[in-house]
This record gives C-alpha cells, structure tokens and sequence, in this order.
C-alpha cells in the first residue's frame, strides 16, 4: 500500500469518528471493508511510519505531553500521532516542538491532562479488522509473517534503539533547549540566570 493510500484511509476513518465511535473503532470498520492482503499492506505502512517517529525528540516531545512516557505509552503515542491524519503527521516528524500548537496538546496543558495524542488501540486495528473479516484471533500474526516475507521492503516493526541523539527527559534546561514551545507549555517559562 502506498504513503497516499494509506492517508486516503485513515482520513476516511477521521471523517467518520464521533462522540460514540472513537476514531480506532472507525478506522476498523474502514479496513473491514478492504480485501486483506490490504490490510497486511496498511500494517506494513503503519509499521513504516510508526518507525519514523521512533526518535529521541519525538520521545522527549511525549514525554513532555504525557507527564512521563514509558517505551509501552510511547508506542500508543506514536499511534496517536498517526491517527491526527498526514499533516500532522508530518508537522511533528518535521519537528516534534510544532505539537505546541495541537489543539488537544494546547488544552492537555491547560487542563494539566497527560492523556492529549496517546491512542493504545490504534496499535491494533489492522490486526482487529483481519480478525472481524476472518473470525480467527490468531490469523493476522500469521498472515503479517507471510506476507512481511513476500514483501522485504516493507521491513516490519523496528527493534532497535531510537534514532537521533538520546538526552535526559528530567532535565529542565535541556528540555527547554531541544524542545522550547513544548517545554513552556508543559513545565513553564526557564529561569533566567542572573
């Protein structure tokens, strides 16, 4: 599945998210409605750009947003990043301190929530839609194998460290250096030295 069509279907499940159907919910009656090996080809793409935001900034930026983020919260993160659709998707790969301007990461700091952007169960439509189409639980991790094998390029789930330069979250200072808009947001204006 290519990066347009990909978009095409998470902006479909956007388009048909509301108060009594969350967005992950949308998102699987979407893919439900394509052939599976589709489904596979969204996994692969999913897999792809939750790779890219798999960045030390990125994780900082969450880190802010949620109050803390562990590996397990920075996946449904990540997620959540998907889920807010292509542009802002690419805003926060482009520079994850644009999130600053993110309507629910604005209130999240007003209302001092840690909850703005961190979606769990968009981790798992495509695995869910593959179970609703097939009535096997255990059918998607099988199919996900052959089909990660036919295709090589999609790659799968990357295992390795972040990429860019890991730095200490709990230091103020370089919080405000690496991520300034956020950081006033979420910890306050810095001190000025005298």
């Amino acid at each position: 599945m290519d990066t347009d069509e990909f978009w095409r279907l998470i902006d479909t499940a956007r388009a048909r998210t509301t108060t009594e159907v969350p967005f992950d919910e949308a998102l699987v009656d979407v893919l439900t409605r394509c052939p599976k090996e589709e489904i596979l080809g969204f996994e692969a793409r999913f897999d792809a750009l939750h790779d890219a935001l798999y960045r030390w900034d990125v994780w900082a930026a969450a880190y802010l947003i949620g109050g803390g983020c562990s590996d397990d919260s920075f996946m449904d993160f990540r997620a959540g990043l998907i889920a807010q659709g292509r542009t802002w998707y690419e805003r926060a790969c482009a520079s994850p301190d644009a999130l600053a301007d993110h309507p629910e990461v604005v209130a999240a700091a007003a209302e001092d929530s840690d909850e703005a952007l961190f979606h769990e169960e968009v981790n798992y439509a495509a695995a869910d839609a593959y179970e609703q189409l097939t009535g096997d639980p255990d059918a998607f991790d099988k199919a996900y194998d052959v089909y990660l094998a036919a295709h090589p390029e999609a790659g799968g789930p990357n295992t390795g460290a972040p990429a860019g330069e890991d730095f200490d979250f709990d230091d103020d200072a370089e919080m405000h250096d690496r991520l300034p808009r956020l950081a006033a947001l979420f910890l306050g204006h810095p001190e000025k030295s005298a």
